[in-house]
Parts: C-alpha cells; structure tokens; sequence
C-alpha cells in the first residue's frame, strides 16, 4: 500500500497532459495537447553569494579575497583600538582562508584551472607579508601605497584612452563645403578684371575632387610597383599590384626593346596560397619599341601569404622564333589584410584558450630597451596594444598583448614577453601568435622574424 501511495503521489507531480480544442487560422477546428509540468518548490540556499562563488571554482575572485585580507591585517596593527592579540588572530583566520583557497583551486576543475600557479605565488607573497616579519617591513608600504598609486594610474590611463576613443568617433569636419563656390576660367567673363580671377586652378580641382594628399598617394603606388623582368630582357615587365580587401589587380607594364615586332604576347599568371586568378591577361601584338598595359585580377579568400609568378610568351616575326622570360616573383604582404581592433582583457583570454594554432617566435634583435622593441612590434605587424603601457616607469620585464583582425573576420592574437639581461643587455624572450587558421599564425609569425631581423645596429 505504501508503494501504491507513493507511485500516486509520483504520477501526480509528473507532467499533466492537457487536450483542448482550437480554432485555426482558416476557421477550422484542431486538436491541440499540451504537457503542464508543476512548478519545482524552491530550495532554501542560504549559502552567501561570495562563498558560492569560490566553491564554484572562481581562482580570479579567491586571489582578489586573500589580497584583501591581507591589507586589512595589515592596516589592523597600526590601529591603537586593535590589540595585537587581535591581530594575531585575525592574521591566522586570513592564513587559513589562503590555504582553503589554494586547496580548492587545486581540486576543483574549473576552466581557471590554468591560473592556479598564479594564485598559489600571490597567496604565497600575502602569506610571507603576514608571518614574516622582515618581509612585512619590506611589503607593508608596496601592497599599502604603492599598489593603490599603481591602479590609480591604471584607471586613469584607461579614462584617457576613452576619451580619446571618443574624440576618434567624432565625425569629421568636411574639408570643402557643398555650397562652396568653384570658379571656372572658361566659363568666366572677358569683361572681369585679371586681378579678379582665380589663378590657382589647382587648388579648385583639389577641392573639387578631394585630391588633397597626392604625394602620399603617389609615394604609396610606387612602394607597391614590382620588376618582373630585367632591363637586359627582350620585353622589360613591372606590376602595380593594389589590394582592395577580397580583391587583387595587377597593372602589368610591357615594353618591348627589340626592333622587331612581338606577336602572340601573352603573360601567362599562376598563384600560389589561397588565390584565385579571376580574369587572365589576354595575347597582345607589341611593336618595336613599343609599350602596352595590360590587367589581371586575383581572388583572394583567406589572410594568408601567398605568391604570384608566371612567365612571359611571345613570338618575334622577323625570326619566326618563339622566346620564354621567367617573371620575378611578387610577395603579398598580410600587412596588407591586417587592420588594428580592439577587445575586452574577458575575450581577449577567451580566445587565446579557444583558438588551437599557435606559431611561437623567439627574439632576437639588436634593440636593447623593451618600450622601443614594442613600438617597433606594433607599428610593423599593424596591431593595437592592449596592454596599457607607463613610458615612465623602468624595469628589466615587459609583457604586452596585441590583437588584430583581418578584411576577412580572422582574429590574430599576440603575447609578448621579453626580459633585458643584466649580464649583457640584451633583449630575450618570446613572442607568441595564436589564431584560429593556420595562415594567420605562421604569416604573423614570419613577419615578425624578418622585420626584427632586419633592424640595424643603431636601432
């Protein structure tokens, strides 16, 4: 009877089934059955939120609870109110916590699981400030002042970066309004005097159009023009490649330097990496001394280095013979598909545990101070610093994170870590690339190689 009961008393709090009938949208009638589940009593928890969190696995938040503690013990024996039978006693409740929190950092799995040697060296420092009592002459005034001085001036920088985040948002100012006038000297009258005319048309074309900064543009063409053939070839070659995010076009300069005519000039393209050739030159009939201009366009679908080379075939028509020129390779740069991003320290780590490629690079450079190494990092790989950086202060360690995404949604992930050596002054260290493809890392990686490589002595 008792089992009875209680299979009763289990089928009632189970799910009820419910049938009723319902009108449909077309004014037809359906048969509609729905499950209703009781509501689960609450259970009582009265254990504090803070205690929940640290049993849950919360390394982060136990080392941030043992280093208050240890202020508060430490601020405690300079009050006269407290005696230090007080003090002693309230350093050995701290203690204990420590241990607890170290104990349970190691047998809890939790996905902080990593910073447990992080944890056991600060509750290892907090422990020594409390017991010993030379090393709390040495740290009472560092965890005391020093510390708040030092965070104080951490969020003051992040403040400035803000505000200066904010004024970068601001829209611009239009450099030419749309209601400026913009004189014509066709169209003007003859009647108008000579000092009452425009001369400066080139700066009414420059306002017209925008066309502001021409030098730099022409410097940046010229950066990305590529010899493909020698002067001393029968047909002398060069490229103006120019990358617009997905896509490549390649300008290719042909002038022939013979005096016989070239007939069935073709320049035949292959790539190498995730390129695709999408529209190929086609065969030309070159003159003597004759020049031509020809297009190719390339599709690009990952951030990774690739190549492009091919050869150039042509027919003379005075010796009927057939010539072959090898072309010279062109390198595309991953500078040119890396754009400076930002993103919170959270997911910052959260994507350094979750992306598997990893590319480690170790340094080696002639640069001997650690604030010039980093700039030099940031402005040749194109990535933003996370890490806020005190030019002020010295010291022989520095670690810093970058990030970056490229044109295509890839997320590149930088860790730098150097150390200057005391014995000889120079820099040693490593600096680690993690994404989630392969191209990226290995890429990033060869960039970083060559450009720290490449300095000289009197960096």
């Amino acid at each position: 009877k008792v089992a009875k009961d209680k299979a009763e008393a289990e089928a009632a709090a189970g799910p009820k089934i419910v049938t009723k009938n319902v009108v449909l949208a077309d004014g037809t009638y359906a048969t509609q059955t729905v499950y209703n589940e009781p509501k689960k009593a609450a259970v009582d928890d009265s254990t504090p939120s803070l205690r929940k969190m640290l049993l849950g696995g919360d390394v982060f938040l136990g080392t941030i609870v043992s280093s208050a503690l240890t202020k508060l013990c430490l601020r405690s024996s300079d009050l006269p109110e407290i005696s230090p039978v007080e003090v002693k006693a309230m350093t050995a409740k701290a203690v204990l916590v420590m241990c607890g929190v170290v104990k349970m950092a190691e047998v809890n799995p939790s996905p902080q699981k990593s910073s447990l040697s992080d944890c056991k060296d600060r509750l290892t420092l907090c422990c020594r400030s409390l017991l010993d009592p030379k090393a709390t002459e040495l740290l009472k005034p560092l965890i005391l002042t020093e510390g708040r001085k030092s965070f104080s001036a951490f969020l003051k920088k992040i403040k400035d970066k803000e505000t200066k985040d904010a004024k970068k948002d601001e829209p611009e100012t239009p450099m030419t309004q749309a209601d400026d006038l913009i004189h014509f000297r066709q169209l003007k009258a003859m009647s108008v005097q000579v000092g009452d005319m425009d001369l400066d048309d080139g700066s009414d074309l420059a306002r017209a159009t925008g066309y502001v900064d021409g030098g730099s543009l022409l410097e940046n063409e010229l950066s990305h023009v590529y010899p493909l053939s020698g002067f001393a070839d029968p047909v002398y070659a060069e490229a103006l490649v120019t990358v617009r995010d997905y896509d490549i076009s390649l300008e290719i300069l042909l002038i022939n330097r013979t005096p016989n005519t070239l007939a069935n000039l073709t320049v035949e393209l292959a790539t190498m990496g995730d390129m695709k050739i999408v529209e190929r030159p086609q065969a030309h009939t070159i003159g003597p001394l004759d020049q031509i201009t020809i297009k190719a366009s390339i599709k690009v679908s990952s951030t990774e280095t690739g190549h492009i080379f091919g050869t150039i075939v042509y027919e003379d028509t005075s010796t009927q013979e057939r010539g072959y020129i090898n072309l010279n390779d062109i390198h595309m740069d991953i500078m040119d598909y890396i754009r400076p991003a930002t993103c919170t320290d959270e997911v910052f780590r959260s994507m350094w545990a979750e992306f598997e490629w990893e590319n480690k690079v170790a340094i080696s450079t002639s640069i001997t101070e650690l604030q010039p190494f980093l700039n030099h990092v940031v402005s040749s790989t194109n990535m933003k610093c996370l890490t806020p950086i005190d030019s002020s202060e010295k010291g022989s360690f520095l670690a810093a994170n970058l990030y970056a995404r490229s044109v295509f949604g890839e997320d590149a992930l930088v860790n730098l870590s150097v150390e200057k050596k005391e014995n000889d002054g120079k820099l040693a260290g490593y600096i680690r690339i993690r994404s989630k493809t392969q191209g990226i890392a290995l890429s990033l990686g060869d960039r970083i190689t060559s450009v720290q490589r490449e300095l000289p002595e009197s960096e």
